[in-house]
């Protein structure tokens, strides 16, 4: 995207010793930072305010945390990290499901919370970066980040020299951040977002899951520690991403799965 988006956060949160500590850690960032102590105050304040980052913890009074982050992506593409002193698995797909981008656990250091804040800016802060794709391996092989692989820079429209991609009537502009599918506008989150340009960038070149977890952590082209965890926050983004292009994997028509290596755009119609 062009330009830098002015730092505006809201942290939702119910503890006020972590609300105080989370405003004093997005201040240091850059932030003109918002609070809110419950859910409804919360989705409130990011109506009002329109964040480009929101911190939302689970166990809230009222509405929970996974409530209130449903509410918020169905008017707003702030990029939201959820906290929760949960640690199980199921508890960190159901943020992702619900609409959250990241997740982490409490307690939490603020170095790392900044980290991820920061990789999260630089991926708006940048032009379309270049996406490191796989070859093809057998099914039931590991594709790794760190795998020599072709680099494939941003590919040009085919028709269209205004910075559309376009693929089977669907279309991503990264300068505009707009997207539509058959001409209606398409919501998705950031990650959603950022995952399907990577996709359609590539082409028919496979992109392994671990290089899209980089991707969304702002550290594409690196060879960075890729977790399993990071690995299915990239299926449940790319599943969520499926349903709201109606992209069943059984027969894709614009993202196929290559089992055991990752995804590419499929064939044109």
């Amino acid at each position: 995207m062009s330009g830098q988006p002015e730092r505006v956060a809201v942290v939702i949160e119910d503890d006020a010793d972590i609300r105080n500590l989370l405003e004093a850690i997005l201040a240091q960032a850059g932030f003109s930072c918002y609070t809110a102590a419950d859910g409804v105050e919360g989705i409130a304040a990011v109506r009002e305010y329109k964040p480009i980052l929101t911190t939302l913890d689970i166990s809230l009074p009222g509405i929970d945390g996974f409530e209130v982050a449903r509410r918020i992506r169905a008017f707003s593409m702030s990029y939201i990290i959820m906290l929760s002193a949960r640690d199980e698995e199921i508890d960190t797909l159901m943020g992702l499901d619900a609409g959250a981008d990241d997740y982490l656990t409490k307690p939490f250091r603020p170095r790392e919370l900044r980290a991820r804040i920061e990789a999260m800016l630089r991926r708006y802060h940048q032009s379309p970066p270049t996406i490191e794709v796989s070859a093809a391996r057998p099914a039931g092989g590991t594709a790794q980040a760190s795998a020599p692989a072709p680099v494939v820079t941003e590919v040009e429209p085919e028709d269209d020299d205004s910075g559309w991609l376009t693929h089977n009537g669907l279309r991503i502009n990264a300068d505009m951040w707009l997207c539509d599918l058959d001409g209606a506008p398409l919501e998705l989150t950031r990650s959603e977002f950022d995952l399907l340009l990577a996709i359609m960038q590539g082409q028919r070149r496979v992109i392994s899951k671990d290089s899209l977890a980089l991707e969304l952590r702002g550290e594409y082209g690196s060879s960075g520690y890729v977790s399993d965890s990071d690995r299915r926050a990239v299926e449940v983004h790319m599943a969520n991403l499926r349903r709201k292009l109606n992209d069943p994997v059984s027969k894709p028509r614009y993202i196929e799965t290559v089992r055991g290596v990752g995804y590419r755009l499929a064939e044109p119609d």
